[in-house]
This record gives C-alpha cells, structure tokens and sequence, in this order.
C-alpha cells in the first residue's frame, strides 16, 4: 500500500496517549473517541493465523496514513506445541498520528485466542488495558495445560483491566454456515472474525484485506468468500454489540514525513529491494549464493522473484557452497551475495577469508538471532559484531555496515555494495531479526537520488616490465583506493592467477616472502582503515547558555529505535543528554574519537554483552559503560530512559 503525507514532526514516541472525544459514525448509539497512538498485540497459536492477521491489520494501517513500527515474535518450530506457552505467537503493531520509532512498550490492547495466549503476554499488558479473549478456548483442559487452576475470566484475576469476553470461534462458525465447511475448516477463520472487529474499533480500511483473501484463496473461491464473511462478521459485532460501546480513530500522520509516496516494508524487503537496485544503479548483474537460514530466508525468497532485474538466485545445498558460488560469481564480474544468520557465518568463515586474500567484491548479509549455536533462531540479538570483525584465522579485514531501521536496510544495502565495488573487499551487513521481520513506513526514491555505483573493468595491460612488454599485475594497485583492478575471465590478455596462498604484491605470483607477506597484510588493512565514510553525526541539544550534555548514548544498528525514544523521554523530563548512531562499525568515522572524547560519559546499550563497547575502549581507551540485553527481544524505550537517567545522575 502506498500513501501521500508531507512536512515533518517530532514528539516523544511512546510517552502519552492522548485522548479526545468526538462526534463521528460509530454505530448506533456509539461514541468515538481520538487517540494520538495505539498499541495492539494479536497472540495466539503459531497456527492461529495471527502473524497474517497483523500483517493485514498493518497493511491497512500503512494505506490510511498512520506511522507505524510492527515487532512479529513467533516460535521457531514449524508448528509448535498447540495451546503450550512455548507455542504462543504474536504481532504487535504500534501506530500513531506522529513519528514514532518503536513498536512500542506495552500493548494497549491485547487480543488472546486462548489461555496460552493470556498467560504468555498477560505480564506486558498494563492496568486500564483492553484485553479481547476468545472465551471458546478457556475451557478446562486448555487453562490446565498452561497452569490455570481457576478460569481467570471469572475469579478475579483480570479486574484491573477492560476484558471483553467474545465467544470468537462460535460466532465465526456461526457466520459461516452457508459455505458448508466443516468445523475445523470453519475455525480457522476466526483470525479474520478478530480482524473485522479490530478494523471497526479503530476505524481501518477494509477494502484492501477483502481483495488481499480473494487473491490469496483465488484457487479456493469458496474459502475466499468464507475469510471474507468471517472478516464482515467481526465488524458487524463489533458495531452491533453492546459490549463495545466506544470506537477509537487514530489519524493519519500527515506532519510526520516529507513529502513523498511510501509503503509500508519490512527491513528484509527493503534490504532485498536494496540489493536490487545497487546492481542497477552498478550495472551488474546480482548473484545470490544462499542457504535457507531464519531469519535470512526471506531475502532468498524475495530476490528470487526478480529475474526480470538480471537477478539470480542460487539455493546451496549448504552454507559453504553458498558463499563459495557467489564468490566465484564475484571473480566472474556479478554483484555477488550471500545471505546467512549468524551460525552461518561461522560456517562461511573460511571462503570469507578467501575474499579478503582474493580481493573480490562480495556482500555478506548476516541477519543476527540469538545464540550460541543454533540458539533462539526467530529471535533477536546483536551478537554477531565481534565474529565480523575477527572471526577468521589470520589478519583478515572486512569492513562492516549496519542499518539502523527497517526502512534504512534499503540505503544500507547500497552503501555495503559501494564499499565492496569501490574498494574491492567484501563487506559484512549486520541486520538482525529485529529490523528484518519489523516493518514502518517508507518512502520510495526517485532513481535519480540512487547513488552511481558502476565500476570500470580491466581491459587491457596495466605493467610494464623492465623489457618494455605490457602485461597485466592483478594486485596493482588505486593509488587513492588501494584496490585491485577487476579483471572478467576471458577477456583477452589478461590471463592472471589468484588463490588462497599469499600473493607477490603486483603479480599475485604466490610468495612466501616474509616482507612481502607483511606488506600485503598492511596493504589489506590499509585499504579497510581508508574506506571513505562520513563522520558520525552528534545530536545533543545545547541549552540558551550553550552548554551542552555531558553524557553521550551511543548505538548501533536496531537499537537505534528504542535509544531514540528514550532519549526523547529524558529530554522530556528536563534532562541534557546527546545521542550518536554508528552505521559504519569497520572502519570507524574518522571524528568518532573525537566526540567520545567530548563527554564525561559515554553509554552504549547493545543486545548482547558488549561488543561494540569493547572495540571502543580498546580503540579510543574510554571508558564506555556498557547497558546490555540479551533476552532476545528489543529494548523497552521507558525501561531504557530509566537506565539513562540513572547515568546522567550518577
């Protein structure tokens, strides 16, 4: 879906909710009440459907204007347990007539399909809360298997938050009668009953998931119509019904963009779309070598879909086959990637080393998810950075980019591809599942705003030898670059060899001449420390007096939402705090040591134990202090500005 918005806005995200009443069409009888944000979270069984029921919902959201942050968190199994708490799905999506950057804290509306659900995410909701329960499941065997001694619908328990107790599956099988599905069959449409009332309570457009279910279901026409009625129904009761007796309205975002077209996107599509247009804007074709892995198999999925763009899509039979295609494909003169979580980037490391020897342009896109091993393979972390930056044997550089929003994986991917074509290096993308399964609005670039990423190809001679003969060196180097020229196979006069064992420098003669070995592994250094990146910018707000804040937040990649937000509510509270974000984490922006060196404080919050706070200190010998989380969901902006506080004060 795709909107117009325009002009620009700031208020701290998550810091209020602000309400109004108004007059407006909510059924008979019905008030409607306007709210500045909402946050809804849809749980139930990874079978439930509440992924696409969020997505749909989100969907809608996008077309209708609102800003908008989603957080998706659903097990790793296939099919997990049913009616288990490991087995709990979710979609949380949080919208707003104002920039905001997080999906937000906690929910303001709970959608529970059934005990598990409740009991899962009960802890998150706060007091006044709106909680909607599909009271059909809370039956006595299904509240036993997650450990409800009593039904909490009617003991007690809940008094302190606003339940609406809504029969989901008899109303859902109720509505749909007609099509003569069986009961099973009929069931799995209640995602689509609690989407229709969802939809009535906040006022959402409805056309767009009508013809989403008939495109889907397009071969199963009956079942089309059956999501359809089921989607009808929900809204139905939700304007009929006496237990919903306020409908809310959310306005779009009109000052929160600059002007533009933009669609919602995920920071898998956008850094798919990415990679896309950097082989365009490079004129090159792209070459994917991959191996599915959660939570990277989406780029897989989605680039395979373009072979109109001159894409082509390897799926490996493992994960060093992966890489070792598309390095080849690299040698061969593509765009080459390889798309992996962290468990394969351990198993890439080698071939990943043979980039840095060959000197190939290559992209290694590393969704991180929790660890070690295979870990917490549909959650999130940051773990990765220090197997980026060493995870290989021997002096092996490799530059490292990082987006900080869903969106920003699309200009990430560019920047990743400029390095590597510019410099002649492969470059480490570090997303994580976080930024990769979260999505928010973003706005579509005119071609014209895409950088100019093409590269000259050796053609000819570049040596001359002592004896006046021209031939070709493929490690003569870019005075300004320090790379080496790329050289397709084939073309004529320019037969070369490269491989894993040391070069001579110019040649590439193997050579195991120790001067010569030490020139070459500070020539590859060299080249990484002087790849061009801009300065990290400083956003700290100096007072009418001038002065400015002593304690300075710094983060990298998906932190970036959570550290913003917070830094907003300290400011808020009257206190001076300054925030830098780094995308560029191999090599560091020039100025970094710099600014560090500006304050008394430095904070780094990172999902995992400290990574980036120990590059700093043993970089720039400060003292970084380390705030960290590795529960494998994002940080909570309040719980965050706590934590900030505490420094400031300390």
């Amino acid at each position: 879906m795709t909107s117009q918005v325009s002009s620009t806005a700031e208020q701290a995200d998550g810091a209020r909710v602000g309400e109004q009443r108004t007059s407006g069409d909510g059924g008979p009888g019905k008030e409607v009440r306007r709210l500045d944000r909402v946050i809804i979270r849809f749980a139930g069984d990874s079978g439930d459907g509440m992924q696409l029921t969020g997505d749909r919902f989100t969907s809608e959201t996008a077309s209708f204007g609102n800003d908008l942050s989603t957080l998706p968190n659903f097990p790793a199994e296939i099919r997990a347990p049913a009616g288990t708490l490991p087995g709990v799905s979710s979609f949380q999506l949080h919208f707003a007539d104002h920039d905001i950057l997080t999906p937000g804290d906690a929910p303001n509306v709970l959608v529970a399909m059934n005990p598990a659900a409740l009991k899962a995410n009960i802890g998150d909701v706060p007091r006044g809360a709106e909680i909607i329960v599909n009271t059909d499941e809370f039956t006595k065997r299904p509240m036993a298997k997650v450990g409800y001694e009593t039904n909490p619908l009617e003991d007690g328990s809940l008094s302190a938050y606003n339940v609406h107790p809504v029969p989901l599956t008899t109303l859902t099988i109720e509505a749909l009668k007609e099509f003569g599905l069986s009961r099973k069959e009929a069931e799995r449409s209640k995602n689509m009953f609690a989407l229709g009332l969802l939809s009535w309570m906040y006022h959402r457009p409805t056309e767009g998931t009508e013809t989403f279910l008939r495109s889907k279901f397009a071969k199963k026409p009956n079942i089309a119509e059956a999501n359809v009625t089921a989607f009808r129904a929900g809204w139905n009761f939700g304007e009929t019904t006496e237990d919903f007796a306020t409908s809310y309205e959310v306005a779009p975002a009109t000052t929160a963009f600059p002007t533009g077209t933009y669609r919602n996107i995920s920071g898998n599509l956008a850094l798919s779309y990415g990679l896309v247009a950097a082989s365009r804007q490079a004129d090159l074709p792209l070459y994917l070598g991959s191996y599915p892995i959660t939570p990277a198999s989406d780029i897989l999925h989605e680039l395979s879909k373009h072979k109109n763009f001159g894409v082509r899509t390897f799926q490996a039979e493992d994960e060093i086959a992966g890489i070792g295609a598309a390095l080849g494909a690299a040698f061969g003169g593509s765009l080459a990637v390889t798309t992996t979580s962290g468990p394969g980037v351990a198993l890439k490391s080698e071939t990943i080393g043979l980039a840095v020897s060959l000197e190939l342009p290559l992209l290694i896109v590393d969704i991180q998810r929790g660890g070690p091993s295979t870990g917490l393979p549909t959650k999130t972390e940051q773990a990765d950075l220090l197997q980026a930056m060493y995870g290989r044997n021997g002096e092996a550089p490799v530059p490292i980019v990082a987006p900080k929003t869903p969106a920003d994986c699309f200009d990430a991917a560019l920047d990743a591809a400029r390095i590597a074509l510019t410099y002649r290096t492969p470059v480490f993308l570090l997303s994580d599942g976080y930024l990769a399964n979260g999505s928010e609005p973003w706005r579509i670039p005119e071609v014209d705003e895409l950088p100019d990423l093409r590269v000259q190809f050796a053609t000819a001679a570049n040596h001359e030898l002592a004896d006046g003969t021209e031939v070709f060196w493929p490690y003569k180097r870019d005075p300004e670059t320090l790379a080496r020229p790329w050289a397709v196979p084939g073309t004529p006069g320019l037969e070369h060899r490269i491989g894993g064992i040391e070069k001579q420098d110019g040649t590439g003669n193997i050579s195991y001449d120790p001067a010569n070995h030490d020139f070459m592994v500070r020539t590859r250094q060299a080249k990484v420390d002087g790849i061009d990146v801009p300065d990290v910018e400083v956003d700290d707000p100096a007072d009418e007096a001038g002065g400015g804040a002593d304690t300075l937040v710094l983060g990298w990649g998906s932190t970036y939402g959570p550290i913003t937000a917070a830094v907003r509510r300290v400011r808020g509270a009257g206190q001076r705090i300054a925030q830098a974000h780094l995308r560029h984490l191999n090599p560091f922006p020039g100025n970094l040591g710099e600014v560090l060196a500006r304050y008394e404080k430095v904070i780094v919050p990172e999902m995992n134990l400290g990574q980036l706070a120990t590059l700093l200190r043993a970089r720039y010998l400060v003292d970084a202090r380390s705030h960290t989380q590795v529960s494998g969901m994002p940080f909570k902006a309040e719980q965050l500005a706590e934590v900030l506080k505490e420094a400031i004060n300390d």
